[in-house]
Order: structure tokens, then sequence, then C-alpha cells
């Protein structure tokens, strides 16, 4: 063999070689993650939640009447939780050191568990993302995570805000990216959303949803893209999409913070905000679908689309179930928690079961809509009821401010029945019934005149009486 023959296959083998490399790290590996689980006392009751309402005394009869609707309605249960300061009163005069002081609990006590079970220290983290939508601090949350954990000076690093509830899959997105910079890396994704400084103490009906919805929550995640360390993983990251219609100035103002005629900061859910889900999902699905689906799922739709054409019938969204099955590309559904309208909605359009939405609804009985993080609880409730298999796909859907609709797919690479945030109270889940309590010890308003509320005297006057004194 002549030297420029063996100098060819040389170079054909350093290329083979380096395509292999590029296709080895481009991976996205999870290797745990640790849902945030509050202590004890800052649990939220029926009782807790109606004394925090009622301090606000710019509401009339109306606005309590809607307050109770939002709150039956959302799915949420008794043993979600706050931050201090709403707790013990100091909603209206929240300063940064409640906001500090509500994401360092967390950090740390997440974050030392995902360390600590991993057995990785802070210092071989090479990527760093944090996001928290509505509290940006100076210094910024993930410096203060550095500063504590003293990692190295070399850490790549990333502070996310304004991103919404979608934010989570766009922190990962991000890690997926630097992963191509960077090889045989670890990443972490820090994911919350501060409640202490977002009390609304208004009246706009449409800025109270959030104090209804929002709870205490968030997620550290750990990632990798070393395939030595691909034994260890629990899921591997298949596909992700990301779909903004930001363009769109009335889809720009579903969800704005901002302050009400009366000068009350807080968050604007517009009346729209449902159309514009729906768009973004549609289009957001339009993407995914032929990169998940297999093809026999593809031609079938193919077929069915165009009889549907020929025939001269509507057109149909993408996520239509009698078009699409999007079970044939996925065996779970993690859907954001952002209430039981948002989960049924989601349920509704790819056709899923009630079996498929159990893990998202009893989420939000359980912890509430805890913003970007709660995709991750969900995840865990599927793993705590020991859903999760070798070879199951399971499909990820968030939506966020903006307007965003994100999605991703995941690779279940190993059984999993590991112990996680739901370990306590998994036994009791799904419950007989989510009859919420709101609305049997506060039924009472509905049944009251404007002319004759009084929110302090009515209240007090229930409670004696409901007890027998």
């Amino acid at each position: 063999m002549s030297l420029t023959m063996v100098l060819y296959f040389l170079a054909f083998l350093f290329v083979l070689w380096k395509l292999v490399d590029q296709w080895e790290n481009k991976a996205c590996y999870i290797l745990n993650y640790e849902c945030y689980k509050p202590t004890d006392d800052k649990k939220l009751n029926t009782e807790l939640c109606g004394d925090i309402i009622k301090r606000n005394k710019n509401l009339g009869l109306e606005e309590f009447k809607f307050a109770l609707k939002a709150i039956v309605g959302s799915g949420i249960g008794e043993e979600t939780y706050g931050p201090r300061n709403i707790i013990e009163g100091r909603q209206d005069s929240a300063s940064i050191l409640d906001g500090i002081l509500e994401m360092e609990e967390f950090f740390y006590d997440t974050l030392d568990k995902l360390f600590s079970k991993s057995k990785v220290s802070p210092k071989d983290i090479d990527i760093l993302v944090v996001n928290v939508s509505l509290f940006a601090p100076l210094p910024s949350l993930s410096a203060r995570i550095i500063n504590h954990y003293k990692m190295r000076e070399n850490i790549k690093v990333f502070n996310l805000s304004g991103m919404g509830c979608s934010a989570s899959l766009i922190a990962i997105n991000l890690v997926q990216s630097v992963f191509k910079s960077y090889k045989n890396a670890l990443a972490v994704v820090v994911s919350s959303e501060s409640i202490a400084p977002s009390w609304y103490s208004g009246f706009n009906k449409s800025m109270m949803l959030p104090n209804c919805l929002f709870r205490t929550g968030g997620c550290a995640i750990l990632l990798t893209n070393n395939p030595s360390l691909k034994h260890k993983a629990i899921f591997k990251l298949k596909y992700l999409v990301r779909t903004h219609i930001g363009a769109d100035d009335e889809a720009y103002q579903y969800a704005v913070r901002k302050e009400d005629d009366q000068g009350y900061l807080g968050i604007h859910l517009s009346r729209s905000l449902p159309k514009g889900a729906t768009q973004a999902f549609t289009m957001n699905l339009r993407e995914l679908a032929p990169k998940v689906l297999p093809l026999r799922e593809l031609l079938r739709c193919l077929v069915v689309f165009s009889f549907r054409q020929f025939n001269n019938h509507k057109s149909t969204p993408v996520g239509d179930s009698t078009i699409i099955n999007f079970k044939t590309a996925a065996e779970h559904f993690v859907i954001h928690a952002g209430g039981t309208a948002v989960v049924n909605g989601v349920g509704g359009s790819l056709g899923l079961s009630e079996h498929d939405l159990e893990p998202a609804k009893m989420t939000l009985h359980r912890f509430g809509n805890t913003s970007a993080s709660s995709i991750w609880y969900v995840l865990a409730y599927m793993e705590a009821k020991k859903r999760l298999k070798k070879g199951d796909r399971v499909l990820m859907i968030n939506f966020g401010a903006g307007f965003k609709c994100n999605s991703c797919l995941w690779e279940v690479v190993k059984d999993l029945e590991g112990k996680n945030v739901w370990e306590d109270c998994i036994t009791r889940y799904p419950p007989k019934t989510l009859i919420n309590p709101f609305k049997e010890r506060y039924g009472w308003i509905d049944e009251k005149d404007s002319a004759t509320f009084n929110v302090e005297y009515d209240g007090e006057y229930y409670k004696h009486a409901s007890s027998g004194t």
C-alpha cells in the first residue's frame, strides 16, 4: 500500500472519528433532578388563604366572589406553599430581602440534595443557568449560588428573567446549545419563581388571578453531554422545539407585569390568553410533529388531511386528535400545571385520557402552579408512581409570557422508581375527590348582597356559626 493511500485512509478515519465525536457531544442527558419541598410552616390551607385574601381592603363583594370562583376552579388543594412575608401579613411591603430569603431557602436546600445524591461537587459544574422571571437583584441570583458554593472562576453562567412559565425548557435549550462548544461538561439548571415581592393588592380581576394560582416551588436539574456518564443518566433529550409569537401585538400583551389604574403592581392576564395559547401550541406542534411521529402516523395524517381537504372540510388544528395521534410519539405527557383549564385544554387537543392528565392535575392539587418548575413536579409524580420505564418517551409542553410555547421529547434511559418530592404523600394520590374545600368554607359569599355584605362581620359570624360557638 502506497504512502498516499495510507494518508488518505488515516484522513478518512480522522474525519469519521470527528463526526462520531461531534455526534456524541451533541447528546444532552439528565443525570438527576430535585424538586423543592418547602417546610410545613409555609403551607397555605383554606383558612390561611381566606385570611390572606381578606387582608386586601380594596376588595368588594364581586371581587371576593371572583376570587372564590378562581380558587375553586383552579384545582389547587390545601397543602401548597407560599413565601413567609405573605403568610406573616407583609405582602404589601415586601422588601428585596424577602425575595432573596425566598430564593435562598429554595436554592440551598435543593442544590445540597442534588449534589449529594448525584455525588457531584459544586466545583465540578461547568455551566450554570438560573431562571427566575420576576426578581432580578444585584448581584444576580446566579452569582449568589456561585458565591455560596465557591464554584470555579471559569464557570459559564447565565441568569434568565422575564421568561415566565416556559423558562425551564428555555434554560434546557440554552444548555443544549452551550454543550455544542464544550465537551464532557456538567450543567445545572435552577428553575423557580419569586412570589414574595409579586403580590397584587388591587382589585382588577385580570390581575387578581396570579394571587389565586401561583405557589412557592422550584427545581434543580443536573445535565451532561459526557458520553462516559450516560450509564448514570435517567433521561436523554431527543428533540426540543420553541415557538414565540411575540411579533403579534395582541399576543405580546397576553401576560404583562404592570401597574393598574390605582398604581398597584401585578401581572395582567388577558381574556384572549387561551386563544393565544392555542395559536402558539398549534404552531409548535406543526414543527414538532414531523420530528417525533413515526412514519406510519405521518402517512395516515397525510391521507386523512387530504381526504378532508378534498371534501371541503374546514381546516383543523394540528393538535386535533382526530387527525394526529401523538400517543404514537410518546407514552407519557408532562403538561404545564397552570390550572385545570390549561391541563384540560391541552389534553383535549392531544386526545389524552384522564390517566394521561392525572400527573398534571395531582401536581396542581398538591403543589399548585409553581410556574416554570411545575413540569418537573409532574415528571416526579410519574416517577413516584413507577410509570417511567426504560425506552419510554416523555413529551413535555409548557407556555409562557411573550407569548411562548415550548415542547421537548425525552427518552427514559432506565426504569425509574426513585424517592423524590412526592415520597411522603404519593400513596394518597389520586384522592377520592378533588372537591375544593374553599367552596364549603366560603360558599356563603355567593349568597350575600352587596348592600349588606361586610367581610369582617360576615366572616367572623360564619366562623363562629360553623364551629357551634
